[in-house]
């Protein structure tokens, strides 16, 4: 603490002086979403939240997103489109999070496919975010991802249903979440209706590798056959 010195009648006296509490630092967030309208209204409805304000850094497709986070960390989220003109589906995920291993990355999609939403959760991602969620639901998982300790007014830790879509229990869906990512990559690939000769080629893997996958895969979620495996997901 320091003082001013100031004078009166009888000589100088000292004033204690306590200067003003330094500012919040914003939270800083990266939006990626091929769609300018959909980045501009997500800034201009969260500006701030538990009234710490939010700083947000865009970005159009997955290399300016991997870029940027490069350039600009700390940043303490990533909202992740699923679909941008550069990757399909979950690759964008993937490839984030190989590229930066630390990043806080959740998927940010129109999409609510149960099988969606659970393989992005067994990649990495922190938190699903529905484009289509209410306000009220968006702020609620904008803090749990800012915050996964509690937010600044409640210091609740965060709630693993305020980051992702609550689902019905689902004996498959919790063997695919035991996947590994590789396993997962290829499932994602089979479902797509990719042969074993293309997955091959895409993921550089001899052919006899990709059957192996393919039957350990089969195994696993305990179906029959490629077609009823597909069938499941359908």
């Amino acid at each position: 603490m320091s003082a001013i010195i100031s004078t009166n009648a009888t000589g100088p006296l000292a004033i204690p002086f306590t200067p003003c509490a330094a500012a919040v630092p914003p939270r800083r967030l990266l939006l990626v979403d091929d769609h300018e309208l959909v980045r501009y209204g997500v800034k201009a409805c969260y500006t701030e939240l538990q009234g710490v304000p939010l700083q947000w850094l865009e970005a159009s497709s997955l290399q300016d997103a991997l870029e940027v986070y490069a350039r600009e960390e700390p940043i303490d989220a990533v909202l992740l489109d699923l679909n941008l003109a550069d990757c399909r589906g979950l690759q964008g995920l993937r490839q984030f999070v190989h590229a930066h291993p630390h990043a806080r990355v959740a998927i940010f999609s129109a999409t609510q496919d149960e099988f969606v939403v659970r393989q992005a959760r067994a990649l990495g991602a922190i938190g699903y975010v529905p484009k289509g969620a209410v306000a009220s639901e968006l702020r609620e998982m904008l803090s749990a991802l800012l915050w996964p300790q509690g937010a600044p007014q409640t210091r609740a830790p965060a709630s693993a249903h305020a980051l992702f879509p609550r689902f019905p229990s689902s004996a498959l869906y919790d063997r695919v979440a035991e996947l590994g990512p590789r396993h997962l990559e290829i499932l994602e690939m089979v479902l797509s209706g990719c042969t074993n000769q293309e997955i091959s080629d895409e993921m550089r893997l001899a052919l006899g590798t990709v059957k192996n996958y393919v039957s350990s895969l089969l195994l696993a979620l305990d179906v029959k056959s490629r077609s009823h495996l597909v069938s499941l997901f359908r």
